[in-house]
């Protein structure tokens, strides 16, 4: 059986690619008459994919699974790159997750080593919807205090979303923001139902109109390594290379590092904030332990 949890937010996903296309774009003759919604008619598509329009119209309002063939011309069809491509086979894919709350993740311990003895790199483990497991020293201090957020609400996404300091730190935010929701969206394609990623999109979907907009959106390829630029009170202006590390032991866990290039400000400016930060942090973690 298919997933019919998925075959609604694929008839979405169809309809936003749809709306981004125009006649000209996949060798339609323009017509004078006006459009009463932007981008292709349900009907130029179907045409172009060699199905009925009934069929479509079928597929865009979640009442019909997709076979392959089909899928491999809408791609086609719908010019879409790589990680769209991926995106619309996983909405149309018969395996699907059981929507059940999963049990709350635990780090793992060599990822905790690690990040002890990152001591001049800021570090941070990343589990499922983006949640923050664990952080070390310095990365509290070039983000966040996060030892003063409730368990429950360490998100990156959250955090990136609905705390004003976030945005002050991040010059570049609106695109670290944009891959954030796309990394989400690719999370809620593998497992749809997911009760507490449902309940973290809602929330921010309430919080942010730009969480709504990009949500909805054709935007679907994430940032898997790259650079960040920050504006730090005590730092200065970083620019920070980034990657992941994910956990054999755990999939859903990610090491995440940021580094500065040698020889640069950027690695001043990071050198000085772990001179200044780091003793009295450890001095903290020292008396909570």
């Amino acid at each position: 059986m298919y997933s019919k949890a998925r075959l609604p937010e694929l008839g979405e996903f169809l309809k936003v690619c749809r709306a981004q296309l125009s006649p000209r774009t996949v060798g339609l003759p323009e017509s004078r008459a006006p459009r009463r919604v932007p981008g292709l008619r349900r009907e130029e598509v179907a045409q172009l994919a060699g199905i009925s329009t009934d069929r479509y119209a079928r597929l865009e309002q979640g009442r019909a699974p997709v076979p392959t063939s089909v899928l491999a011309t809408l791609v086609r069809v719908l010019h879409l790159d790589d990680d769209q491509r991926d995106h619309l086979f996983a909405l149309a894919a018969k395996v699907e997750c059981a929507p059940r709350r999963r049990p709350a993740q635990k780090v793992q311990p060599q990822l905790t080593r690690l990040l002890d003895e990152l001591t001049g790199t800021p570090a941070l483990v990343l589990g499922r919807h983006m949640d923050i497991l664990a952080w070390n020293a310095l990365a509290a201090a070039l983000l966040t205090d996060f030892e003063q957020i409730p368990e429950k609400k360490r998100n990156y996404a959250r955090l990136l979303f609905t705390d004003p300091g976030f945005r002050v730190l991040y010059p570049d935010w609106r695109t670290i923001a944009r891959s954030c929701v796309a990394q989400l969206r690719v999370e809620a394609a593998q497992c749809p139902g997911d009760p507490e990623l449902t309940a973290l999109v809602g929330e921010l979907s309430v919080a942010d109109a730009d969480f709504r907009q990009w949500w909805a959106g054709r935007q679907v390829p994430y940032l898997r390594v790259g650079s960040k630029r920050l504006s730090h009170p005590v730092a200065g202006d970083l620019t920070l290379d980034w990657d992941s590390l994910t956990s054999t032991a755990d999939p859903a866990q990610q090491l995440v590092i940021m580094t500065p290039e040698s020889g640069t400000p950027s690695q001043d400016g990071l050198r000085f904030l772990a001179s200044w930060t780091a003793a009295p942090y450890q001095r903290a973690r020292d008396t909570t332990a």
